[in-house]
């Protein structure tokens, strides 16, 4: 699926080609809290590096996150692209997995599926005035499920 998105300036544009168009999970953690500017926000859209097209360069910042672990600090591999002019996120991508990229589910401007089910992770972080939803097709992680991006669209016949 060709996904097409964009900050909300509009100074950065982009499109890429999807395998995992499916916006069905929703993280609470600080990093996706903090960085997109809400209580928890639908990711891993899964896409392939190799088709990523960009307008507009020139305006596009790069944050890596730190994780804490105790009293060490490590910098995250995973690499968030954002507008320097308007600070939207609009993707990540780690040099770990190099032939995948994930745009951020807010930032695209085509229509998406609609997913059949809800996954909740990283509640162990969420912000307390945070309310989440119990209903009968949400599930929930206090980490990271087990299952992969990948696996979840094969599971649900959506991996293109």
């Amino acid at each position: 699926m060709r996904l097409e998105g964009s900050c909300h300036c509009g100074r950065v544009r982009f499109h890429c080609e999807a395998y995992a168009p499916v916006p069905y999970q929703l993280c609470y953690c600080s990093i996706c809290r903090k960085t997109a500017g809400g209580s928890g926000s639908a990711i891993n859209l899964g896409a392939r590096a190799d088709t990523l097209v960009v307008e507009g360069r020139e305006h596009l910042g790069v944050y890596r996150a730190r994780i804490r672990d105790g009293d060490d600090c490590r910098l995250s591999g995973g690499r968030r692209h954002f507008c320097t002019s308007c600070g939207s996120a609009l993707w990540l991508f780690d040099p770990e997995w190099p032939e995948y990229v994930h745009p951020h589910a807010s930032a695209i401007d085509t229509a998406l599926p609609v997913a059949t089910e809800r996954v909740h992770m990283m509640l162990g972080s969420k912000a307390n005035w945070v309310p989440v939803p119990e209903g009968p097709v949400d599930i929930h992680f206090d980490e990271y499920p087990e299952e992969s991006l990948e696996e979840w669209h094969r599971r649900h016949g959506a991996l293109g």
